[in-house]
C-alpha cells in the first residue's frame, strides 16, 4: 500500500517555514457547535437535573426518569472489576500500581507540600498546600473507550488527596463499557453518573440537583465536551483544551525501521488529523521507513486512518545531524518525543521542549500511554512549550501564608506606606501605619 508522506530536508531553503505549514492546527470554533454548547450549558444552569436528562434522552437515547438513576452504584462498578478476563484485569490493576506509585514519587518531589521560615523578627512567612475539595473527570463513551485515561485522570487525583472524584461517561443507547467502569473502580472514582456531553460539563461546572457542582474539570471528549469546557473556565478549573496527538521520532538511524514505523502508526492511528513526524541525519533509513510503512500499513485495521493522518500532517525530515535534530524538536515541541539512538541520554539533556520523552530504542510511546507509570494527558499543539503534563500539582492549590510580628510590622509598615501613597491608595498605607509605635 503506497502512501506519500511529505519529504523536508533542513538545508533546503525556506525550510522552517515549510516545517510551520505542516505543524500548523489551529482548532475551529465551529459557530454551530459553539452556539449549540453555549444554551445546552444555560439550560442545564438554569433547569439543572431536568436539562440533564432531557439532553440524556435525546443525544444518548437513554430516558431516565431522574438523574439519581443515571448514578452507577459502587456494586456495578465492582460486578465490572470481577468480569474481566484475568488477563486484562492483572494488566489493569499492574497499570494502576506503576501509575500511582510514579505519582506518589511526583508529590514528594515536586513541592507539593507545605512550608513556612521565620526572620530574625519573629514574622512567619510560608505556603500552605491543600488539595481540591472535588474533581470532575469526563471519560468519551461509545467507541472511544480509554480505561487507561480514567486511570491518567483519577489516580493523580486521588494522590494529591482530593477528598471526592466525580466522573461522567455517556452510554449511548445505555451501554455501558465494563473496562472503563473497572477502571474508575482501580483508580478511586468515588461517584459514577452515566451521562455525557456539554450537559455533563454543565451539570458538573455548575451543579444540579442531583450531580455535585467540582472544582476543577478534567478528561477528554469531542468538539462540544472541549467547547464546553473552554465556555465554563473561569467557574470551574480545566486541565486544557487538547489538540490532535502527536509523536517526533528523532533517530540515528540504529533503530529497525519497522520499529520506527509502528510507532508513527500509533498516533496516525488515534485520527487523520493526528501527527507523525521523524527526523533523522540518515537519508537511507528514512527510505527504509518508507518502505516498512508500506509492507505494514496493509496489516493495520484502521490503515485508512492511517494513511490520510500520514499524508496529511505526517513529514520525513533530513537533518544535517543529531544535534540539529534536537533543536528542531525543540522548535516543534512535541506531545510525545521519542528518541530512538544509542546515546539517548546525552541527546535528550538538549532537549528542552516536550510533553513526554521517550529514551531509546525500546521505549516506544505506547508503553507511555498505558503503563509506564508517567501520564499521558499530555500538552499538544506545542503548547509544551509552557504547559506540562497532568500531574499531582494540578489537584492542590497554594495559600501564602503571613503572619507578621510587631517588630516587623514596623519595618514592613514604613515601606507599604510609603509606596501606597505612591499608588494613590490612602487607606493602604493608613492600615500600615496605624499598626506603627
Amino acid at each position: 500500500m503506497s502512501i506519500k508522506i511529505r519529504q523536508l530536508d533542513s538545508t533546503q531553503a525556506r525550510f522552517k517555514e515549510a516545517l510551520h505549514a505542516v505543524l500548523a492546527f489551529e482548532a475551529s470554533e465551529d459557530e454551530a457547535i459553539e452556539s449549540a454548547v453555549t444554551r445546552i450549558l444555560a439550560d442545564v444552569k438554569a433547569r439543572g437535573d431536568a436539562a440533564v436528562l432531557d439532553y440524556t434522552k435525546r443525544f444518548d437515547r437513554v430516558d431516565a426518569t431522574d438523574v439519581a438513576t443515571l448514578e452507577l452504584p459502587r456494586a456495578r462498578l465492582e460486578a465490572a472489576l470481577e468480569g474481566l478476563q484475568p488477563k486484562r484485569r492483572a494488566a489493569l490493576e499492574c497499570a494502576a500500581a506503576r501509575v500511582r506509585a510514579y505519582h506518589e514519587k511526583q508529590k514528594l518531589e515536586c513541592g507539593t507540600h507545605s512550608w513556612q521560615y521565620t526572620e530574625a523578627d519573629g514574622t512567619v512567612l510560608g505556603q500552605k498546600v491543600t488539595p481540591l475539595d472535588r474533581v470532575g473527570l469526563y471519560v468519551p463513551g461509545g467507541k472511544a473507550a480509554y480505561p487507561s485515561s480514567v486511570l491518567m485522570n483519577a489516580i493523580p487525583a486521588t494522590v494529591a488527596g482530593v477528598k471526592e472524584i466525580i466522573m461522567v461517561v455517556p452510554t449511548p443507547d445505555g451501554v455501558a463499557n465494563d473496562l472503563v467502569l473497572a477502571a474508575a473502580l482501580i483508580g478511586g472514582v468515588d461517584r459514577v453518573f452515566t451521562i455525557g456531553g456539554a450537559q455533563a460539563v454543565g451539570a458538573l461546572a455548575y451543579g444540579t440537583q442531583t450531580v455535585p457542582a467540582v472544582d476543577k474539570i478534567v478528561g477528554p471528549g469531542n468538539a462540544y465536551v472541549a467547547a464546553a469546557k473552554r465556555r465554563v473556565f473561569g467557574v470551574v478549573g480545566i486541565d486544557m483544551i487538547a489538540g490532535p496527538s502527536e509523536i517526533l521520532v528523532v533517530c540515528d538511524g540504529t533503530t529497525d525501521p519497522r520499529w520506527v514505523a509502528m510507532d508513527l502508526f500509533s498516533q496516525a492511528e488515534h485520527d487523520e488529523l493526528a501527527q507523525s513526524i521523524l527526523l533523522c541525519p540518515d537519508a537511507d533509513f528514512l527510505v527504509r521507513v518508507q518502505a516498512a510503512i508500506e509492507e505494514l500499513l496493509p496489516e493495520m485495521p484502521r490503515r485508512d486512518v492511517i494513511a490520510k493522518s500520514l499524508e496529511g500532517r505526517g513529514a520525513f525530515v533530513k537533518v544535517r545531524d543529531m544535534a540539529e535534530a534536537c533543536a528542531i524538536a525543540n522548535d516543534i515541541a512535541p506531545e510525545h518525543l521519542e528518541v530512538s539512538a544509542l546515546d539517548a541520554q546525552t541527546w535528550a539533556q538538549q532537549i528542552r521542549h516536550a510533553g513526554a520523552m521517550f529514551l531509546g530504542r525500546f521505549s516506544s510511546e505506547s508503553l507511555g500511554d498505558y503503563c509506564a507509570g508517567p501520564n499521558h494527558v499530555l500538552p499538544t499543539s506545542r503548547t509544551a512549550r509552557f504547559s506540562s503534563p497532568l500531574g499531582v500539582y494540578d489537584f492542590i492549590k497554594r495559600s501564602s501564608m503571613i503572619e507578621i510580628s510587631q517588630e516587623g510590622a514596623q519595618t514592613l509598615g514604613e515601606i507599604a506606606a510609603e509606596l501606597a501613597y505612591g499608588e494613590g491608595l490612602q487607606a493602604h498605607a493608613r492600615s500600615a501605619e496605624m499598626r506603627m509605635k
